[in-house]
């Protein structure tokens, strides 16, 4: 490390010829002129590395002594430097480039979000981007701290958020809110409903009376956990039934048979491309954009654009748009292709209807052409949870129904 500062500083090594070198080295020292690796090579001259800074007094002190000293290396970052003196244009751009450096260091380059799952990091970088917070922005300019607490009211979805700045990098901490789980109103009259036809397989009541046991047979609609729950009198008891509505909670498996069923057209309209194309060249900056080679002024009736963006430091793009013209004309779509796509959209369908606890015991697809038309019927038998509720029966459908009292 010694030596380090050493050549950043600069330093020489010097052959001092005087009649009493002694004196010489005592001179030296009483005026703190710092010196090392000093080699004797003869009676009266010794080579020795100093200072670069204290080599022209090293050497007055020599010639004062009636001797004479001269300079073997001279080695360190001012000699370095020393060799660029008329380089005039290297310097300028020497300097340059560090001044570039030292204030393109303050400004924020990229900006990278972490914390979040189910809010996508676009939606948290659009919402700092009206705030004023993007790459190019002055970093230290910045009040994190109001930044931070703006965004979070028009993100309701997010609990917590911190900007934290590390150089040309922004770092954007988050948290998502925790959501309450939601609370039934067990003071509904509420009814659990069968929401497909099946074959009960088992029934878990949490609350209200359950109507259905495994093995029975509903049909959608059917009301398999009821709301109403009934209060038997005790037995030998002259007292009447009783009734108390609730919501009525739980889960009811079943075996279920599931017809679905998807069509799609066998024509479609496709592009003709003619070969026409023109293109645009323009630049993005800070926001600002500058059109630099060609038009976006297109009078064809029909074209795709086509646009690629090159992303440059400062918030700066390049961008190109290509215009290419083409016309309508009818196409006939590959019929195997055609009934894969739908056979995946029915099974998506099926999934999404028989929920994640639900599964497919069996399946198989039936495809026919119905003029230009393709339709495709999925079969399937599943196991899956089929409650749904719906609004309960009032209390004066059930014969002799009375309200508990006390």
């Amino acid at each position: 490390m010694k030596r380090l500062f050493n050549l950043l500083r600069g330093m020489v090594t010097l052959q001092v010829t005087v009649p009493f070198p002694e004196r010489f080295v005592n001179l030296c020292a009483q005026e703190n002129l710092e010196f090392w690796a000093m080699d004797w090579l003869d009676e009266h001259t010794v080579r020795l590395t100093a200072r670069r800074r204290h080599r022209d007094r090293i050497l007055e002190l020599a010639r004062q002594l009636g001797g004479e000293g001269a300079v073997e290396r001279s080695r360190g970052l001012p000699d370095f430097l020393g060799r660029f003196r008329t380089r005039h244009a290297f310097l300028l751009g020497l300097g340059f480039a560090l001044v570039a450096v030292l204030i393109l260091s303050r400004f924020v380059l990229t900006i990278e979000v972490t914390g979040n799952e189910q809010v996508p990091t676009g939606v948290i970088l659009s919402q700092l981007r009206l705030l004023g917070v993007h790459p190019g922005v002055y970093g230290p300019a910045l009040e994190r701290k109001q930044l931070a607490q703006d965004a979070l009211v028009e993100l309701p979805e997010l609990s917590f958020m911190a900007l934290n700045l590390y150089g040309t990098r922004l770092e954007v901490i988050v948290r998502e809110v925790v959501q309450a789980p939601e609370r039934v109103n067990v003071e509904e009259n509420i009814d659990l409903a069968a929401q497909a036809d099946g074959l009960i397989l088992k029934v878990e009541p949490e609350l209200g009376d359950s109507l259905v046991k495994a093995g029975d047979t509903v049909a959608q609609g059917d009301i398999l956990i009821s709301g109403t729950v009934t209060m038997e009198p005790p037995l030998y008891s002259d007292a009447p039934t009783r009734y108390f509505q609730t919501h009525a909670r739980g889960r009811v498996w079943a075996r279920t048979w599931r017809t679905l069923t998807a069509t799609l057209p066998l024509t479609a309209q496709g592009k003709d491309y003619t070969g026409r194309e023109e293109s645009c060249w323009s630049l993005t900056l800070f926001g600002r954009r500058i059109e630099i080679f060609g038009t976006t002024s297109i009078s064809w009736p029909r074209y795709d654009k086509i646009t690629t963006v090159r992303q440059l430091p400062l918030d700066i793009s390049l961008q190109r748009e290509v215009f290419r013209e083409y016309e309508s004309v009818e196409l006939s779509l590959d019929q195997q292709a055609a009934q894969t796509m739908l056979e995946q959209r029915l099974l998506d369908q099926l999934h999404a209807l028989i929920g994640a606890d639900g599964s497919v015991s069996a399946s198989r697809y039936e495809a026919r052409v119905e003029g230009d038309t393709l339709a495709v019927t999925l079969y399937a038998e599943c196991r899956e949870e089929i409650t749904t509720e719906q609004p309960g029966r009032a209390l004066s459908e059930f014969q002799g129904a009375q309200t508990p009292t006390g």
